[in-house]
């Protein structure tokens, strides 16, 4: 007697498609033919994506979200605001973002800075769905999984640190 787990139909009709597409996939490599794995290979070419592609696609999607104030840990954060402020610089939409693809899938992993008073699991849950609709939609790559790295929450009084008139150059007043 097994103490295995029944499947659900679910889960044995997608075994069912992927043995039936193993099967077709060594009758087409015996029989000689180009074999396409995706949208992206067909039988009259393969198009290739580099990372920066679906980087650039999922920072994009990344920074729609509301909730989101800035992408990448503190030191891109950094080195962004220095790069901000020379003349003619191109922003960079890949900060915080990393990516590992293969020729018909990816995985995404973001790090973003989150406004104060957002929720973080919507905001996550929002980014995932939102690179996911992005990247798969545009490059016709699966997306497997998107990591959602908070590495900060941002403050409203964050701004008006060293302004006259904000709450650090009056904290002398107040008593």
């Amino acid at each position: 007697m097994s103490n295995a787990v029944p499947k659900t139909g679910r889960e044995q009709s997608r075994e069912q498609e992927a043995a039936q597409a193993a099967a077709q996939q060594a009758q087409d490599t015996a029989s000689g033919k180009q074999v396409a794995r995706g949208p992206l290979q067909t039988d009259r070419g393969v198009t290739t994506l580099d990372d920066a592609v679906v980087a650039k696609i999922a920072g994009m999607a990344a920074r729609e979200v509301p909730g989101v104030y800035d992408m990448g840990n503190a030191v891109r954060r950094a080195f962004s605001a220095v790069a901000d402020r020379i003349p003619n610089a191109q922003t960079n939409v890949t900060g915080g973002i990393s990516v590992e693809k293969g020729e018909t899938q990816t995985a995404i992993d973001v790090t973003v800075v989150v406004e104060y008073g957002a929720s973080i699991v919507e905001v996550g849950n929002a980014i995932r769905r939102n690179v996911i609709d992005q990247v798969e939609g545009t490059t016709g790559l699966e997306v497997v999984e998107v990591n959602v790295n908070v590495a900060d929450v941002h403050l409203p009084q964050d701004d008006d640190n060293g302004r006259p008139g904000s709450e650090s150059s009056r904290s002398g007043e107040l008593r």
